[in-house]
């Protein structure tokens, strides 16, 4: 009968998920507890959506375990390659790693599959940059993002589109993906409520190297403006080919372009292109907490911080935080998440009911003499 016992005692150790007393970590502190990274390290948009933000958790990290707590914290990578048809397999990998946290996942379209299989362990997740409006509609309990999602960006962008650049002509272009065609639809939505029309529809093939078919439809529409929902790797290519194409519009995309790379792959063409974002570049703020980030962030990285790079830092300090304070079981940290409030490097943390931060301060940034220099919150600009 002992050996009864014991076995059955071994099976349910082997079945329990990150959801049980313990979840992965020890509940009374001490010891080392794993905390996931979910993102693109590789693949052509890992640079902002995957490096930048991994890079800002480790940072975070590494400063955590440096001040020499009962606690330890290992970060533990999962390379989505921004890839949806990766991510549950890489999710149900991290479940199996006993990760009390996963900052991340990093895209839209990867949360949509990945964050159902973190639900279902009761493993909490903050994303640095997911920001499909769609996600905060499931119900999900342990799921939170530390950035505003389209429904505030696409009327920002809107507005500086018809208010800043005084177009009434726009053309609107996607990638067709669960974040590029969200943004842009909500873009579409809004100029029409502001007054301008949209007078070319068009969704694109990020894999594909000849746009020829979109810029000739943009040239006849006469369009003064250009937005594209997308990531920059694509935005490049379509920047340089309706410059091209003869299209003189205004170039203005989402925070999935919003990288030094736009201008890199771009050349002259994107000079002068705009990108809205949720996010403050610490390279850009004055503030002495940016000034100190982006310090730390080129002693650790020996890079400038990016794109995301800040939020990655706030959402590792979510986990952190609740760590410190004594929580390292699943549930213990999500119920610590739940109520947590802080002054992060980006902005204020704190989360609403349903996981979305609070607070939604949109901004502008221009492509001008090979810089991304920040123009300002749109909600100013644009007036």
């Amino acid at each position: 009968m002992v050996a009864v016992v014991a076995g059955l005692a071994l099976v349910a150790a082997a079945c329990g998920g990150g959801g049980d007393d313990n979840g992965g970590g020890n509940a009374s502190g001490g010891g080392t507890v794993k905390l996931g990274f979910f993102g693109a390290l590789t693949g052509p948009n890992s640079p902002q959506l995957g490096i930048n933000i991994r890079n800002g958790a480790k940072l975070a990290v590494d400063e955590f375990n440096k001040k020499g707590g009962p606690t330890k914290v290992e970060l533990v990578e999962y390379d989505s390659q921004g890839d949806p048809a990766q991510a549950p397999q890489l999710a149900q990998k991290a479940v199996s790693d006993k990760v009390v946290g996963i900052i991340g996942p990093a895209y839209s379209g990867e949360s949509k599959v990945a964050v159902p299989i973190f639900e279902e362990a009761k493993i909490p997740n903050v994303s640095a940059s997911a920001t499909a409006v769609t996600l905060a509609a499931n119900n999900w309990q342990y799921w939170h993002r530390v950035v505003a999602n389209d429904d505030a960006q696409a009327p920002a962008d809107a507005s500086y589109i018809t208010k800043a650049l005084k177009a009434t002509n726009v053309a609107v272009i996607d990638d067709n993906s669960e974040y590029g065609k969200g943004l842009a639809d909500g873009v579409r939505k809004s100029l029409a409520e502001q007054g301008a029309k949209v007078t070319a529809n068009e969704s694109i093939d990020p894999k594909a190297s000849d746009y020829s078919s979109t810029v000739n439809t943009v040239k006849s529409s006469k369009a003064t403006a250009v937005f594209y929902g997308g990531y920059y790797q694509d935005a490049a290519k379509l920047v340089k080919q309706l410059k091209d194409g003869g299209v003189d519009a205004k170039f203005v995309t989402g925070d999935g372009s919003l990288d030094q790379q736009l201008i890199t792959l771009g050349g002259p063409a994107a000079e002068g292109a705009f990108a809205t974002c949720p996010c403050l570049l610490a390279t850009a703020s004055k503030e002495e907490p940016s000034k100190k980030f982006v310090t730390d962030y080129k002693a650790s990285s020996n890079a400038d911080p990016g794109t995301y790079s800040t939020e990655g830092y706030d959402a590792a300090q979510v986990f952190l935080k609740a760590i410190e304070s004594g929580q390292t079981s699943t549930d213990g940290i999500n119920n610590w998440i739940k109520t947590a409030s802080f002054e992060g490097i980006a902005k204020p943390i704190k989360f609403q009911a349903n996981g979305e931060i609070e607070g939604s301060t949109i901004f502008i940034y221009e492509m001008k003499g090979g810089q991304v220099t920040l123009v300002g919150p749109v909600d100013e600009v644009a007036k």
